[in-house]
């Protein structure tokens, strides 16, 4: 019976209604959006840096969100003393990889070049990855400056077969295969002959990072730990490892952007607390001849507080489906950009939105409730 006479009292006011639907409907759908970037980046790092070999990621230092945008510092002589202690830890292969980003000013317009040795099988590093035109590296290409390029870097750049990649004044490589892998990120990615890059940037015997491959991958905290006491000025971390530090970058970021999501919750809490208040100011008469009839202060507390909560639910419900279209759009935007999808609407964050709804709702309707259930007898059944 509450909530029915509660929704009674904002159908007779529908203009109101409404607009203040429509408010709250906003600040949710603005949270909806800012958060989705979080779980769309969590998808992403769980599904494609997860299929990202190695075993054991080794760095100059620990991993942080920097490292892969970092002066190349790891000395190639490391990696032949991995390989020297692969009988004893069952390390299977030891690849070096030489990482340079070419900044622009718009997304279409930064490449990320990765050097890799071209006597390997790159899927060893890769999965999934595969040449639909042209043809891969081979170990003929080791110093030649040839380059397969990821099919969303060639798509966003329209770069077809034969071009010229311009590195930098001194170097350009020519274009000799588009390869494709089971993710936006390597698909984006411009793969050269190690030897090349390094030719390329002047560096000669330093590369970014080396991939470690495991016979028993479930050894990989082992054996990270093992090397991180033979060899302690520099950083091992298992996949996993380097997944729990980009979780920890995305809870920071969620942090910040809930943060600028709730002043937009503010104005919609403000909103409702108004527009409730002044249907109690209204209905200052009707409640008293409520009083008169019997009806308890608690009854009326209840029905101010049912009306605020079920605006905001229902401002809710509008603002999740804004926040769906809003991150459709954004998706469109980033998959034209950089060929991945930044956004997800879970249910955890659906769930999430209707609750910090449900609590504004409740919070913005205990002082009008509080003063509709104070109201004398005698003072509302006087009031014109």
């Amino acid at each position: 019976m509450l909530w029915s006479l509660a929704l009674q009292s904002l159908r007779l006011r529908p203009v109101r209604t409404f607009l203040t639907a429509l408010g709250i409907a906003v600040a949710v759908g603005s949270t909806v959006i800012f958060l989705s970037l979080g779980e769309g980046l969590r998808q992403i790092f769980a599904e494609e840096l997860s299929g990202l070999g190695p075993d054991i990621r080794v760095g100059a230092d620990e991993f942080d969100a920097l490292s892969l945008s970092a002066l190349p510092e790891v000395p190639l002589t490391l990696a032949d003393e991995l390989r020297a202690e692969a009988p004893q830890l069952g390390i299977t292969s030891v690849v070096p990889i030489l990482i340079y980003t070419r900044a622009g000013f718009t997304p279409t317009s930064t490449f990320v070049f990765q050097g890799l040795p071209t006597d390997i099988d790159i899927r060893s590093v890769y999965f999934d990855y595969t040449v639909i035109e042209g043809r891969a590296l081979d170990a003929s290409d080791e110093g030649a400056f040839v380059a397969v390029v990821g099919e969303q870097a060639a798509l966003r750049n329209d770069i077809a077969l034969g071009d010229t990649l311009r590195l930098n004044p001194e170097a350009s490589f020519e274009v000799v295969g588009i390869a494709r892998s089971g993710g936006g990120l390597v698909d984006s990615t411009i793969v050269l002959p190690l030897t090349s890059l390094q030719t390329a940037l002047d560096l000669r015997d330093r590369v970014t990072l080396l991939a470690v491959s495991l016979t028993n991958p479930a050894r990989a905290a082992e054996v990270a730990e093992t090397l991180s006491e033979r060899y302690p000025d520099y950083g091992f971390q298992t996949r996993g490892e380097v997944l729990e530090v980009l979780e920890r970058g995305v809870r920071v970021s969620d942090v910040v952007r809930l943060g600028i999501s709730a002043i937009a919750l503010i104005v919609g809490a403000i909103a409702v607390a108004n527009t409730v208040l002044m249907s109690v100011f209204e209905r200052t008469r009707e409640f008293g001849v409520v009083r008169a009839l019997g009806a308890k202060p608690r009854f009326l507390f209840g029905l101010v507080l049912a009306e605020s909560v079920l605006l905001s639910l229902v401002g809710a419900a509008f603002g999740v489906l804004l926040g769906r279209l809003g991150i459709w759009v954004v998706n469109a935007i980033s998959a034209d950009l950089i060929g991945l999808e930044v956004a997800a609407l879970t249910l955890r964050l659906g769930l999430f939105a209707v609750a910090i709804a449900f609590a504004m709702g409740l919070l913005s309707g205990l002082l009008p409730a509080a003063r509709a259930a104070r109201i004398p007898i005698a003072v509302a059944m006087a009031r014109e």
